[in-house]
C-alpha cells in the first residue's frame, strides 16, 4: 500500500504542468515596475507603441559580449529609431551576480552607453517570472496593440565569445523591423541562451 502511494505521488508530480511561458501572438502579461529613476511604469503606459524587453545582468559574460562590442546599444539604437520603447529589465535577488541599486542601475546605463528608455529593478522576480526570463539577455517584443510578437535569443550565436557578434543573425532586429514595417514576425520563439536569471527564492 505504501509503495502504491509513493508511486502516486511521484506520478502526480510527473504529471503537473510546467510553469508556462507566455503565449506568442496574445496579448502579453501586464505588469507595474519601479525604474532606476524612481518612476512607476506599467506595460498599459505604453500602449500605441511597440516595446522590447531585455533583461540583464552586467555580471553575466553573454551580456558583456553584446554590450562590450556594441551589438546591444546598436540594437537599442534601431529599435528607437523605429519608434519603440525599449525597457531593460535587472532580476537579480540582492546579494546574487547583478543584483543593483538605482544608483548602481543608473551608472551602469552610463558606463556601458546604453540606450534603454527606461531600466526596471525587478528585485522580488514579479515580471521576470511573469515572462517565464530565463537567461540574460533574454529578449521579447511587444507591438503597439500589446501583442507578444516575440521570445528569444538576441540571435543565433549562443557563446560568450566577442567574435561570434560578427556575421550573427540578430532575431530582435529582424522582428524589430517586421513590426515597424507592419509584416508578421516569421521567427516567433528562439531558445534563449546566456546566464540564468538570478531569482532569489
Amino acid at each position: 500500500m505504501m509503495k502504491f502511494a509513493v508511486l502516486l505521488l511521484a506520478a502526480s508530480v510527473l504529471a503537473a504542468p510546467a510553469v508556462a511561458g507566455p503565449e506568442i501572438d496574445a496579448p502579453a502579461p501586464a505588469f507595474s515596475a519601479m525604474t532606476a529613476s524612481g518612476k512607476s511604469i506599467s506595460l498599459a503606459d505604453f500602449k500605441g507603441k511597440p516595446v522590447v524587453l531585455e533583461w540583464t545582468n552586467d555580471g553575466c559574460p553573454f551580456v558583456k559580449k553584446h554590450y562590450e562590442t556594441g551589438n546591444m546599444q546598436e540594437t537599442q539604437t534601431a529599435a528607437k529609431e523605429a519608434g519603440m520603447v525599449w525597457i531593460s529589465v535587472i532580476s537579480s535577488a540582492p546579494g546574487k551576480q547583478g543584483h543593483a541599486d538605482p544608483t548602481r542601475a543608473n551608472q551602469l546605463t552610463v558606463e556601458r552607453g546604453a540606450k534603454p528608455d527606461f531600466v526596471i529593478l525587478d528585485e522580488s522576480g514579479e515580471v521576470g517570472r511573469a515572462y517565464d526570463a530565463k537567461t540574460t539577455p533574454h529578449m521579447f517584443l511587444i507591438d503597439a496593440d500589446g501583442v507578444l510578437r516575440y521570445d528569444g535569443a538576441i540571435d543565433d550565436q549562443p557563446s560568450a565569445n566577442h567574435a561570434t557578434v560578427d556575421g550573427a543573425s540578430n532575431y530582435v532586429l529582424l522582428a524589430i523591423n517586421s513590426v515597424k514595417n507592419g509584416e508578421p514576425v516569421t521567427l516567433k520563439r528562439t531558445k534563449p541562451y546566456g546566464c540564468s536569471v538570478k531569482y532569489g527564492s
